[in-house]
């Protein structure tokens, strides 16, 4: 491609007029008493060459006789087509005129087109002092009547000009862009609309920075054209520091591009909205392709919401020098045993990005463009450019496309649900089925339907999307009907998010069992597969591949990335390279399982060819996140070797915590064991095996549940700790038989360094890692209740003889707020009472957890997972009663499971809660992962933090250092 790129160039240069490698500037300094090619625009004007119109030297051009904004000085022809020129000069008016903007235009006409008027550079000007205009300009359209000219928003305005400089650029595109305004101007930026832009002494580096204020809207702000200065195919990264201005308390800024090709805008988002604190300086960094042929091309900066000032400083645009795609490194798609595929975008299919699709993937699913926003904007408008032009890559290269998708909840245009009945909205989206499948029959191969209607949390599995609020089921038989017709050939895939999870792999697999038994024409599920490096488990992943493998459909993995964070909120600056190295591990877990199930599995598709164009740099915040096989340079990564080769993997050093505690070694799993999960060793074959350890005086205890359904005379387990080994064989003391295979549990010298090998005929499998003692699991009993307790914070008899825990572990502070807990459970709830000892009370911060109030944390499966699942739940309620929900990352499907009352008492108050948990069935001797939190508040200010077992300050992220609660009789 980039060959390709350079004979396009060379084809260009033979035709255009190219100016010398180091050619000179053109400079007008006035020097030799001349106008130097300049004279008058507009009847009546003058343009005289005087001492008095000087900036420097003895000679400048005064400008009068004006009648018309237009008027003023002007030359012909200074500029080469095809080169871009920086275009520097200072203005000042006469004195005793008004301010004023005066502006550096072109005017042109291109070949068989209209003239047009071109603004190269603009700046407010007073008769008080010179004032720099700066810009950029280049043409490429054979043009007539070119001219360079000044004119000003005063029709009658005089002014005067010197030190005109037109600097010719080698290559435009790859010289950088910077803006620091360390010299008192807006340097070539330009408001949207409305903004002002002011130079002013609010800087983030040096003395200077760009001041915006009166901004009409939210995307009305400084913008920079940058038309000439970014070539179609390469890749840029993009830097601007943002401040919010005065008395502004928050507000969220980003980055973007407007691109107008054929008259028609485009936008598109180089940096999402992101937070800046009052007070701070916020860098907005991205990188962006021009993927498009354009006629305008404009960098700006908004906001999300709201017309509030800010700051601006800093900012640079540079080409970023491609690396060469690794061609000594085998294919990713010759190494699997399925179609190997990637979402693309059109910016994908250019220079390196295009060679990296091309060498390492046999499928492709455009990312965005074969959605109905893209497609069919407005009712009966059919718009396919980029789809066919992705569809026509895709197959050029031998490419099998999916089509995604024709029915989703999102990116779907507010025209197709106004006004419209159930008759309406079917006949909408059969017109819209049938026009996609049949314009690309043939050519497409596999079609995402419908996408995300499963809603695990709804009594029927099925999400409340208008699509079903007003057609029900139909629209789902209806889209599948239509495709069918449109194309018989075509494979019709359902496809969904988190079906690796249990409730939704049901829910899903319900779904499709009866669409089935209908005769509806449904060929496959997709399970997209957004994971992160420890969650969810790859035998999670694998049940689910064989659930659905009982409805005799094809299955594929539609968008598979591995991010590196198990939270919503973390955040690196640089990611530690051991992160990336258990990365790999992780893909190569995966792909076990993928290669063990390959005829069931016809195709994975990783959501991004490489790390650089992935949708989780800015999803769900923005940060800087690794979730592919090729980094930013489209080199591979410990991931790409993970899929490939994993003997070119680092060994992987996991870490495991060892609660305080002592079992008995018998083989028998002591409820001790419950309270944690087992950490999984890799599968091979059908034997796989889970381990825990538990730390004492008297040694570390370890336990591995092994599933191995063949009983082998070699069969065992191997304990190494601190280079010490201890084997234990099925008949061993301290190992049992179990329904799936064998259970081994030893007792043995305390050590750190730990291995675990389960062998079986010649294979094993290991986990290999640190152990580090920690404090015990608490827990705590929840009796049962056959009659619920009336939650008014009063403390009746149902809570007599329920066992009492006290909140002691302090995450913020030494001393404050704390309470003494009780938890019952009765149907399908767990109620909890806390009596809180805080004799001052405080609501008076904006932030829930910034004021007094008890948490409680719920995981109904307990879990002990690293971020949270989609039951698990925060669930905080303030002195006065208020309640406020977290969790998953929006809480959806927990915000309506909590009831709370609260009522001040002397020296505190009483919070009284029943938490739903319809996730699972209660019953005695369930264990379900809990912890409680007081928060103490002074004033705006939470001053102390106290739980009951989590000692991390991470309870709102992570549920696996969560205490335990076992419901009881």
């Amino acid at each position: 491609m980039r060959t390709l790129r350079a004979l396009v160039v060379a084809a260009l240069l033979c035709l255009l007029p190219v100016l010398p490698a180091h050619a000179a500037d053109l400079t007008y300094d006035f020097e030799d008493g001349t106008a130097q090619g300049w004279g008058p625009r507009g009847d009546g004007v003058t343009v005289t060459v005087t001492p008095d119109a000087a900036r420097t030297g003895s000679g400048g051009l005064a400008v009068s006789g004006r009648t018309a904004t237009w008027h003023g000085a002007s030359i012909t022809g200074p500029f080469v087509r095809g080169v871009g020129y920086t275009v520097t000069a200072y203005a000042r008016l006469v004195a005793g005129q008004p301010a004023s903007t005066v502006a550096m235009t072109v005017q042109r006409t291109p070949t068989g087109g209209e003239t047009t008027y071109e603004r190269v550079a603009a700046a407010t000007v007073t008769d008080g002092e010179w004032v720099r205009l700066s810009g950029s300009y280049l043409f490429t359209a054979e043009s007539s009547d070119v001219q360079l000219y000044v004119e000003s928003s005063d029709a009658t305005s005089r002014y005067l000009l010197d030190d005109i400089v037109l600097s010719p650029l080698g290559d435009p595109t790859r010289e950088p862009i910077t803006s620091d305004f360390e010299d008192g101007t807006a340097q070539d930026w330009s408001p949207r609309a409305a903004a002002v832009l002011e130079n002013g002494a609010t800087a983030h580096a040096g003395t200077r920075g760009l001041t915006v204020t009166g901004r009409s809207a939210s995307w009305d702000g400084p913008a920079l054209n940058v038309l000439g200065r970014m070539a179609k195919g390469d890749k840029y990264a993009l830097s601007a520091w943002v401040r919010l201005g005065p008395d502004t308390a928050s507000g969220r800024l980003g980055l973007s591009i407007e691109r107008r090709t054929g008259g028609t805008p485009s936008y598109e988002r180089v940096v999402a909205p992101k937070d800046v604190p009052a007070g701070e300086w916020v860098q907005l960094s991205g990188t962006y392709t021009l993927a498009y042929d354009v006629e305008f091309l404009s960098l700006y900066i908004e906001s999300e919401t709201g017309t509030f000032p800010f700051h601006l400083d800093d900012f640079t645009l540079t080409y970023v020098e491609p690396k060469p795609v690794q061609t000594d490194i085998p294919s990713v798609k010759d190494k699997v045993p399925f179609t190997m595929g990637s979402a693309l975008t059109r910016p994908d299919t250019l220079g390196v990005h295009g060679e990296l699709l091309a060498r390492h993937f046999n499928g492709a699913t455009p990312g965005n463009e074969l959605k109905w926003d893209a497609t069919e904007p407005r009712e009966g408008e059919f718009t396919f450019t980029d789809g066919d032009y992705l569809v026509d890559f895709a197959t050029g290269h031998g490419m099998t496309v999916r089509g995604h998708t024709l029915a989703w909840h999102s990116q779907t245009p507010d025209w197709v649900f106004e006004g419209a009945t159930k008759e309406v909205l079917l006949q909408r989206l059969e017109r819209h089925v049938r026009t996609l499948v049949t314009r690309y029959k043939g050519r497409i191969a596999v079609w995402d339907v419908v996408n995300e209607v499963v809603d695990e949390n709804q009594p029927d599995g099925l999400r409340r999307s208008k699509w079903y609020e007003i057609a029900g089921l139909d629209f789902i038989r209806t889209a599948f009907r239509v495709a069918h017709e449109a194309d018989p050939d075509a494979k019709l895939f359902i496809n969904d998010y988190n079906t690796e999870f249990p409730r939704k792999r049901e829910a899903l697999y319900k779904l499709v069992q009866q669409l089935k038994s209908e005769g509806v024409p449904i060929h496959g599920v997709g399970h997209q597969l957004h994971l992160n490096i420890e969650h969810p488990a790859a035998a999670e992943v694998e049940a689910t591949i064989e659930r659905f493998a009982t409805l005799g459909l094809d299955q594929q993995v539609t968008e598979l990335d591995v991010s590196i964070y198990t939270d919503f909120v973390s955040t690196y600056d640089t990611i530690p390279p051991e992160l990336l190295v258990q990365q790999g591990h992780r893909y190569k877990e995966l792909f076990d399982v993928f290669r063990r199930q390959a005829a069931r599995l016809s195709s994975v598709t990783v959501w991004g060819e490489s790390d650089d164009v992935s949708w989780l740099r800015s999803w769900p915040i923005t940060r800087l996140n690794a979730p592919l096989l090729f980094d930013d340079d489209l080199q591979a990564k410990p991931a790409y070797w993970g899929v490939v080769d994993p003997a070119e993997l680092a060994p992987l050093v996991r870490e495991l915590e060892a609660p305080a505690a002592a079992v008995k070694v018998d083989g028998k799993r002591d409820l001790e064991w419950d309270l944690l999960p087992d950490a999984p060793l890799a599968r091979v074959g059908d034997v796989s095996a889970g381990f825990q350890a538990r730390s004492s005086s008297a040694g570390l205890y370890v336990l591995a549940e092994v599933t191995d359904p063949v009983v082998n005379a070699d069969d065992r387990v191997t304990f190494t700790v601190d280079g010490r080994t201890r084997a234990l064989g099925r008949t061993s003391p301290g190992v049992r038989r179990t329904a799936t295979g064998y259970r081994a549990e030893a007792l043995l010298p305390t050590g750190a360094d730990v291995q675990v090998t389960v062998h079986d005929r010649g294979s094993r499998t290991s986990w290999t890692g640190t152990v580090t003692p920690i404090p015990a699991v608490k827990r705590t009993t929840a009796p049962h209740r056959a009659t619920s307790p009336v939650l008014d914070g009063a403390v009746d008899r149902l809570w007599s003889g329920v066992p009492e825990i006290r909140t002691g572990t302090w995450i913020q502070g030494t001393s404050g707020a704390t309470a003494k807990v009780r938890a019952l459970w009765s149907g399908s709830t767990l109620y909890v009472l806390a009596q809180v000892t805080d004799p001052a009370l405080s609501e008076s911060s904006a932030n829930p957890w910034e004021q007094d109030s008890v948490e409680i944390f719920v995981d109904p499966g307990n879990g002990k997972t690293k971020g949270y699942e989609d039951d698990d739940g925060q669930y905080r309620v303030s002195f006065t009663g208020r309640v406020t929900v977290g969790g998953t990352f929006d809480a959806v499907g927990v915000k309506d499971n909590v009831r709370a009352a609260a009522v001040a008492v002397p020296g505190g108050y009483v919070v009284e809660a029943a938490v739903a948990m319809p996730t699972v069935t209660l019953g005695e001797g369930v264990l379900a992962g809990f912890d409680v939190q007081v928060n103490d508040a002074t004033g705006a200010a939470r001053t102390s933090a106290v739980t009951w077992n989590d000692a991390t300050g991470r309870s709102y992220l992570d549920t696996s250092h969560w205490g335990v609660v076992l419901l009881g009789r």
